[in-house]
């Protein structure tokens, strides 16, 4: 059951990969296309790639660190798919749909962070970072 969640996972952020690319392939030929589409290749592509290295982890800890990756990488791409929807770069379903993808890709990463933890803590934006509150100084 197991690998059949990361074979779905790994077939998910691939398919969400070509999406982008092809996404990016379609945008205009002008300047402003051409930065976010780089950006978004870079960060969309990534998704993929550091989930599968997160699958071949050696460690609980080398796990979470590379989930910790696509977790900011699917955040990014978000941003880049907003940008262009905001700026008029491209508009459309395929933005919208990309979106939602990296939005659910992003929530799964996030939940499969603090179930390799054992559960954690609950913080508002990420499941890597600790909140202050819990950090204690060192007494002198």
């Amino acid at each position: 059951m197991r690998s059949e969640r990361h074979q779905n996972l790994k077939d998910r952020t691939r398919a969400f990969a070509v999406a982008v690319v092809r996404l990016v392939q379609a945008l205009p030929k002008n300047r402003a296309a051409w930065t976010i589409g780089d950006q978004l290749i870079r960060s969309g592509t990534s998704v993929g790639a550091n989930y599968r290295a997160a699958c071949r982890a050696r460690s609980r800890r080398e796990f979470i660190a590379k989930l910790g990756i696509v977790e900011e990488e699917a955040d990014e791409s978000i941003f880049w798919l907003e940008l262009m929807t905001e700026t008029g770069v491209s508009v459309g379903e395929s933005v919208s749909t990309l979106t939602r993808e990296a939005h659910e890709l992003l929530s799964i990463t996030i939940s499969s962070i603090r179930t390799a933890r054992g559960g954690g803590f609950a913080t508002p934006h990420s499941a890597l970072r600790v909140p202050h509150s819990s950090v204690h100084a060192p007494r002198s």
